[in-house]
């Protein structure tokens, strides 16, 4: 059986789902944290908006969605329902099929594929209230380690960029085109992690100055440090949704040579 050839991705963009009871806590915190303004609502129930960065073209969007807040993946593409087969073929299976397809990954991560046919530019890191710079930059998919080989595999079949690591690794970032806003990386969850489905979470790149100044303004905006490790903080935004914030450099996306820096 031939391979599917890979779906031309002309830009990503992610969704911050939010449930009605913590949607304007979430919405306020990640225009914070951007430097975004919020477009006028749309949909029937007016239940979408986009995040407008102070440069660049948009691509962090926010939804009003029952359940727990979560993070779900556009990729915009020149035909949605060519890409929809080839999606298909590689393991995946259709959602919803309407003007974009919504669709489920062979671990169970939820994407979609939306129209696009304009051309987009990049946005720049942002500087927050204490000088830190940052930038949301990736989208991390947390696969249960039964998962997590399959997941990188179908990813990387689906875009055609490469993985960047060990495929067998904990953590696989896949090589993202010039001017793409969002690398995407596979994270083998840990055997203790109960979690039977691939999820997703935000990165945000902050390795410009130091990121406990990142951390600390992230705090004031009402985040919550759950855990500090070498290379990056893992973080609770005000309406519950886990991030990180990361050592990696918000223009390259790539971490620092050398030893990593104490927060202490």
């Amino acid at each position: 059986m031939r391979t599917p050839e890979p779906v031309a991705i002309r830009w990503t963009s992610a969704f911050v789902d939010l449930p009605d009871d913590v949607h304007d806590l979430g919405v306020a915190f990640w225009r914070s944290v951007t430097g975004s303004s919020l477009s006028a609502p749309r949909g029937d129930r007016g239940q979408f908006a986009t995040l407008l960065p102070g440069d660049g073209d948009p691509y962090l969007r926010v939804q009003r969605l029952a359940g727990a807040p979560r993070v779900h993946l556009d990729l915009h593409v020149d035909d949605v329902r060519a890409a929809a087969r080839q999606a298909e073929a590689l393991g995946a299976r259709v959602l919803v099929s309407g003007s974009h397809v919504v669709m489920g990954s062979p671990g169970g991560f939820v994407f979609c594929f939306v129209v696009d046919r304009q051309g987009h530019r990049r946005p720049s890191a942002v500087t927050g209230a204490l000088g830190g710079r940052s930038l949301v930059d990736q989208l991390a998919l947390d696969a249960p380690t039964g998962l997590a080989t399959g997941e990188v595999a179908f990813w990387s079949s689906l875009t055609g960029w490469s993985p960047d690591a060990d495929v067998a690794g904990v953590l696989v970032p896949l090589v993202r085109p010039a001017g793409i806003p969002l690398r995407l990386m596979v994270q083998r969850l840990g055997a203790d992690d109960d979690r039977t489905q691939v999820s997703g979470h935000l990165d945000v790149a902050a390795g410009g100055p130091d990121r406990r100044v990142v951390v600390a303004e992230h705090v004031d905006l009402g985040a919550r440090v759950l855990h500090e490790a070498a290379r990056w903080t893992v973080l609770r935004d005000p309406a519950g949704a886990v991030y990180c914030l990361t050592d990696r450099d918000p223009a390259t996306g790539r971490l620092p040579d050398g030893p990593p820096r104490r927060l202490g």
